[in-house]
């Protein structure tokens, strides 16, 4: 990874515009968890400190471009930043054409990005505008590396000078030492309702790693391939080949994907179902398959605990109800207690990790979600390739 690091510039009176990714859930105008701004403030704080004129700016939501919409302003981004710092902090509406200053050592807040016509597309003419805002452009939103926006990637082409910051310096470096070197063994668990939504991931991993842990309703589809009876879960019938052909390909490598012994079934898809156990081989027509069973986390718990790198994205059950939680509660708890090093991305894999309270037992937690997958699937991402370029012009 050769970028120029924000860290190693000279930032004192430059003007520094930063591409932080602040798109956090908001309920009646309050934020209601501020994970990413907490991981954002790094780079705006060294920014800050170095005597910059310090401008950020975000996307929230998705709103209709070039309309304003109070729903997705960043002003209760704004309130929590200013919480954080402990002075007010402005929030600049109007500014894709600049007439606002920011003194030396201060921090604006630029109104959410997807406001301005041509950002999704990363229109030259405003990618240009935002270029003309700064003496140094900062990427720092790995969340939104994945798309070649206009404040992602346009305003890269055009500032005087394009640096990554720190967050998104350690999201690459962390994916890179789990991916490219990783320690062996090495274990990928991938959940989630849909292989298709999945395929070109678990295609790419079952090349590389040496268990390949499914989970969710992307588990069925395996179970599936294995002839079992997944009765009416979650299953893609029409995938149950390209899953059995994954198996074996892996399996030709002395690779595997272990399959569920056992699982947790219930009639319906609710909160107050009963959990009923039983041996795959059991299931019934008319069950739904909600989670993993005993012996098959347990199975799992110490192939984490053999691993020498783990990377997580999804839970193996239907969290979310306690009663289908054991699976990724076990699995959790054998990623907290490994001394492999262990990578967690995505929303649910994120939601998981607070319930079982491990946040500080993995090693990294990844703040993206579809850029997290794209790189596991090897694919460049836009914003970073052309800090890259920029880092050789």
């Amino acid at each position: 990874m050769n970028v120029i690091k924000m860290t190693d510039l000279d930032l004192n009176g430059k003007r520094v515009l930063i591409r932080a990714d602040l798109n956090v859930p908001v309920a009646d105008g309050k934020v209601t968890s501020d994970a990413r701004i907490t991981a954002s403030m790094a780079t705006i704080e060294f920014a800050m400190k170095a005597g910059a004129k310090v401008m950020v700016t975000s996307h929230l939501g998705r709103p209709e471009e070039g309309v304003y919409s109070a729903e997705n302003s960043l002003q209760p981004v704004v309130d929590v930043i200013s919480t954080k710092l402990a002075k007010p902090v402005r929030l600049i509406k109007d500014w894709v054409d600049g007439g606002f200053d920011v003194a030396a050592g201060e921090l604006v807040v630029l109104e959410n990005c997807r406001f301005n016509k041509g950002e999704k597309k990363s229109n030259d003419e405003l990618s240009q505008k935002y270029a003309k805002l700064c003496d140094i452009f900062v990427m720092d939103a790995f969340g939104t590396a994945h798309r070649a926006e206009a404040s992602t990637h346009g305003v890269a082409k055009f500032a005087p000078v394009a640096a990554a910051g720190i967050l998104l310096v350690n999201e690459l470096e962390a994916l890179t030492k789990a991916l490219l070197s990783p320690a062996r063994p090495m274990v990928a668990i991938v959940g989630g309702s849909k292989v298709s939504t999945k395929l070109t991931v678990l295609e790419s991993l079952s090349e590389k790693v040496d268990q390949l842990v499914v989970g969710g309703g992307i588990a069925n589809t395996f179970l599936k391939a294995s002839g079992f009876e997944v009765g009416k879960s979650l299953c893609e019938d029409d995938l149950a080949p390209v899953a059995r052909t994954l198996m074996d390909k892996m399996s030709q490598r002395g690779a595997a994907v272990p399959v569920a012994v056992d699982v947790v079934c219930a009639k319906k898809f609710d909160a107050n179902e009963p959990a009923v156990k039983k041996d795959v081989a059991d299931v019934a027509t008319d069950d739904m398959i909600f989670d993993i069973g005993a012996k098959s986390a347990n199975e799992l718990a110490e192939i984490i605990k053999n691993a020498g790198t783990v990377v997580w994205n999804g839970p193996v059950g239907v969290f979310e109800f306690d009663q289908f939680g054991e699976g990724t509660k076990t699995i959790a708890h054998a990623i907290a207690n490994t001394k492999a090093f262990t990578l967690a991305g995505g929303g649910d894999t994120i939601a998981a990790i607070q319930k079982y309270g491990i946040e500080d037992k993995v090693d990294y937690i990844s703040t993206a979600g579809g850029a997290f997958l794209e790189f596991l699937e090897g694919k460049k991402l836009p914003a970073v390739e052309i800090l890259e370029l920029r880092a050789k012009s």
